[in-house]
């Protein structure tokens, strides 16, 4: 008998759900990311994906005014995954796409290393405007 087998969706494959606004919303964000990429046997890496999800969510949740809910999209493509955080404010995100500053970062710092990570870590990052405030998003490639 042979084991189960996992979901094989076609691509590309998208989940989208309103998150609240509040912190509860980080670990909830984690864990939908990495229940999305498992369920579907994505090839991408889910603990570097639940680590920038969590830091694009909680920028979100910082940086955004008021309660209107966060969304976050997750999508599977057939070179990784794209994620994607939906909030109600048009500002760009700081220096998501800026050249990353000579020099190791300040250990003192308490602010200012998400976006440096998600620039790091992901094949590509960026933002965009929306009809009702701005995404923020970026890829992982398929591990090899």
């Amino acid at each position: 008998m042979n084991g189960p087998t996992l979901y094989e969706p076609p691509f590309p494959a998208s989940w989208r759900v309103e998150l609240p606004h509040t912190p509860a919303a980080v670990p909830v964000a984690r864990a939908l990311v990495r229940t999305a990429l498992t369920e579907i046997a994505s090839s991408a890496d889910t603990d570097t994906a639940e680590l920038l999800t969590a830091e694009l969510v909680a920028n979100a949740v910082e940086h955004t005014a008021g309660e209107d809910p966060i969304e976050l999209v997750i999508e599977l493509l057939p070179t990784g995954c794209q994620v994607e955080v939906h909030d109600s404010s048009p500002l760009p995100p700081g220096d998501l796409t800026a050249p990353c500053p000579p020099g190791p970062p300040d250990p003192w710092q308490e602010h200012g290393r998400g976006l440096l990570l998600i620039r790091t870590l992901s094949s590509s990052c960026g933002h965009r405007a929306t009809d009702s405030g701005k995404a923020v998003w970026f890829r992982l490639p398929a591990r090899g």
